[in-house]
């Protein structure tokens, strides 16, 4: 799992940062979700989650303004010295000093936010689980087409950079080519992206390295997109069975997610752009509840059916 810096949040989340003399580049985030701590500044600390995010709201907040400060004092105390990784006011809450100053004392960073504590917490959450999410990194080619995310995967040299090429040419989109990161951001969701190095670019045999950006502009790249498809490309197999119908669909793995899965045979004559956007819209009509592979079985069962009577 990665770690996240308190820097790389405060500027994702546009935070202020009330003690800038506390370095945030060495504390390092490991957990994609936050806590509100209402029960610890009620005094129960029993499964409190102290690696966690601490986000005070409106609600604790005034329920701070009702103690003593001698209590205020030693519930902050205790809080603060648990080793907690940052503490986030929302709606542009500023701290009592005492709590500004034991965050200075245990170095625990004091940031504020201007959004309402509801939103803050999804938004940080929904980024943590992206950034922290498993992630893995294969070889292949990663296209957004009609909105679906394909990927191509096949041996070196059989024709993937040159098929997103040409379905680049065809208005698609390229998220990447040769390394594809993908992160698993939840049980059904995986995203993939571009390592920075090879961002926009594709590598073609014969010329060389190519900028997507520069050549077809920024509306034929994207940085991210959920991987929806796999198609698999290989050489032309005389003996072998391909799938001629579609009935069942077919699966491949990555970090537990199943995603559905094609084999392309290649050989001279086969326009794969054109196969990979037909493969897309049809994955498409599937998921709306259209299956062209059993609209025809069905027709045909009931052809037979009408001639046995």
């Amino acid at each position: 799992m990665y770690g996240v810096t308190i820097t790389e949040l405060i500027h994702k989340m546009n935070l202020k940062n009330l003690l800038p003399e506390i370095d945030t580049d060495k504390i390092v985030l490991s957990h994609p979700d936050v806590n509100r701590p209402a029960l610890q500044l009620a005094g129960f600390f029993d499964h409190f989650d102290k690696e966690r995010v601490q986000i005070i709201g409106l609600v604790e907040s005034e329920y701070i303004k009702t103690l003593s400060r001698e209590r205020r004092v030693e519930v902050y105390e205790r809080l603060l010295s648990s080793e907690i990784p940052c503490i986030v006011l929302s709606r542009s809450q500023m701290p009592d000093d005492d709590m500004l100053d034991l965050c200075k004392h245990y170095k625990v960073p004091c940031l504020v936010s201007e959004q309402n504590t509801s939103d803050l917490m999804a938004e940080v959450i929904r980024w943590l689980k992206v950034k922290l999410a498993p992630c893995i990194s294969i070889h292949g080619v990663l296209v957004d087409v009609f909105g679906e995310g394909v990927l191509i995967m096949g041996e070196s040299g059989i024709g993937k950079s040159e098929a997103a090429l040409e379905l680049i040419k065809r208005g698609h989109r390229l998220v990447t080519d040769d390394v594809v990161e993908i992160r698993k951001v939840s049980d059904e969701t995986l995203v993939g992206r571009a390592p920075d190095i090879t961002k926009h670019f594709i590598e073609l045999r014969g010329i060389g390295i190519i900028d997507v950006k520069a050549l077809f502009g920024v509306e034929s790249v994207k940085d991210t997109q959920n991987i929806d498809m796999v198609i698999k490309l290989e050489d032309w197999d005389r003996d072998k069975e391909y799938d001629r119908l579609g009935l069942e669909d077919q699966y491949t793995e990555f970090l537990g997610n199943k995603v559905v899965c094609h084999n392309i045979p290649i050989r001279p004559g086969r326009n794969l752009a054109i196969i990979v956007e037909s493969a897309a819209v049809n994955y498409r009509q599937k998921k709306m509840g259209y299956n062209a592979a059993k609209e025809l079985y069905n027709r045909v069962q009931a052809n037979l059916g009408k001639n046995m009577i």
